[in-house]
């Protein structure tokens, strides 16, 4: 297939918006990387869960762009929605992580040594101390906020704005350039998925060789405050 010189230079420029737009938001990698750690999850589950997300954080802009272009809205239709996907997906955040850390703290204390009494049939008692440790704690499975969290994390990234996306798209779409269209669309997810998916990797690898045993039992407060600082960052400083 012949490739003019124009959609070469717009795939070249896709692939460069889409790393850049990637690596410099952090809320791209960092939820999943915290969670993966707080939940345990395996490799495959994080794995899964970052490419579910990434289809549905890249092509919720498709979407929306294809309504754009369809209904002819003007650009300043699309700076309203977009900004206003970009709060609704900030406060979640913030809200998801304040939440998530507070049941981390709480789960800390409930952990810390506690007495147990216990009554013999002679009639005498004796109490002794001890922690419950790990998932051995008074959390029932059903309640465990870690149960939701990919769910949670898929919500977030559908309403998430991707608008780089979008301007790239309108000018293959003005040209009626179908097939220029769906390469941005491809080249775009791709670059998206496969920087979020190494960022990832790395970190899931990395984080394993530090000596965190000690402070394993904080890890998922610290998940949530992470979270927390993400939608801060998307919410207050324009990340």
């Amino acid at each position: 297939m012949f490739m003019s010189d124009s959609l070469v230079i717009l795939l070249i420029t896709t692939a460069s918006v889409s790393f850049l737009h990637t690596v410099m938001g952090p809320d791209h990698y960092l939820p999943f990387i915290v969670m993966s750690r707080s939940g345990k999850w395996p490799h495959k589950k994080t794995f899964l869960v970052t490419t579910i997300c990434g289809l549905a954080h890249v092509f919720s802009s498709v979407l929306l762009a294809a309504v754009i272009i369809g209904f002819g809205l003007t650009v300043v239709n699309l700076e309203f929605i977009e900004s206003a996907r970009s709060d609704i997906a900030g406060w979640l955040l913030i809200s998801f992580g304040f939440v998530y850390m507070i049941w981390g703290i709480k789960r800390v204390y409930k952990n810390k040594n506690h007495v147990h009494t216990h009554h013999h049939l002679n009639g005498k008692s004796h109490a002794h101390k001890h922690k419950h440790i790990g998932d051995h704690a008074h959390v029932h499975e059903e309640t465990d906020p870690k149960n939701i969290t990919p769910w949670v994390l898929f919500v977030i990234f559908i309403l998430g704005p991707c608008e780089p996306l979008i301007p790239l798209l309108m000018y293959p779409a003005m040209e009626n350039n179908l097939i220029g269209t769906i390469l941005v669309i491809l080249v775009f997810t791709l670059i998206t998925l496969a920087t979020m998916i190494v960022i990832i990797t790395i970190s899931f690898y990395s984080i394993k060789r530090l000596p965190f045993k000690t402070l394993e039992h904080w890890t998922p407060a610290f998940a949530g405050l992470t979270i927390f600082l993400c939608g801060f960052a998307i919410q207050f400083l324009g990340l």
